[in-house]
């Protein structure tokens, strides 16, 4: 027997989702920029020449913190829409590229892969947009949730990219006794 859910029972289906992917999401995004020093407490990083366009270092946090809310949203969204065609697929790509954004910041921060990172990050941007494709075709509002990450990452890439114009020898900028900043 096949019943349709009432919608309080799907309004319900959503919270319970949405109450695991946000906390876990951003939790995520947070441990991420732990392991290596980010931002002001990071001196490799403050020694490196930087574009007089970037934004403070408040502004990064408030950032991610928001952008991580709305992917974790935008999950529990596709989560919740059992029974839609290309679920899974959406689900597994989205995994595949937050994972990828959670290993920039210890590439940048902690390794000092400067230019590697710019192609990372290119990557995170085009597995993003795949993403975001992915998840309009399960669940519209999912995917412009997506958005402001989209502008975000490719912000972040052009800042990247300018970082490592700037400093063409960045990953030796600041000798140390050890190779990297990352914390374990």
């Amino acid at each position: 027997m096949r019943e349709l859910a009432s919608r309080g029972q799907l309004r319900l289906s959503f919270l319970r989702w949405a109450m695991v992917t946000v906390p876990a999401i951003v939790l995520l995004g947070f441990l991420s920029g732990r392991i290596a020093p980010t931002g002001s407490q990071n001196p490799w990083y403050m020694a490196l020449a930087r574009p007089d366009w970037q934004p403070p270092g408040w502004a990064f946090p408030v950032a991610w913190t928001t952008l991580y809310l709305l992917m974790g949203v935008a999950l529990a969204i596709v989560l919740n829409a059992r029974g839609a065609r290309g679920r899974g697929l959406a689900i597994g790509l989205f995994i595949v590229q937050l994972l990828a954004n959670l290993a920039w910041a210890p590439l940048f921060f902690g390794a000092h892969m400067v230019s590697f990172a710019v192609i990372h990050i290119a990557i995170i941007l085009v597995l993003a947009i795949a993403t975001t494709f992915l998840f309009s075709r399960v669940r519209t509002l999912a995917a412009w949730l997506l958005v402001p990450y989209l502008c975000w990452l490719s912000f972040a890439l052009l800042l990247s990219w300018e970082i490592d114009r700037l400093n063409p020898n960045g990953e030796t900028l600041v000798p140390s006794g050890a190779s990297t900043q990352i914390e374990l």
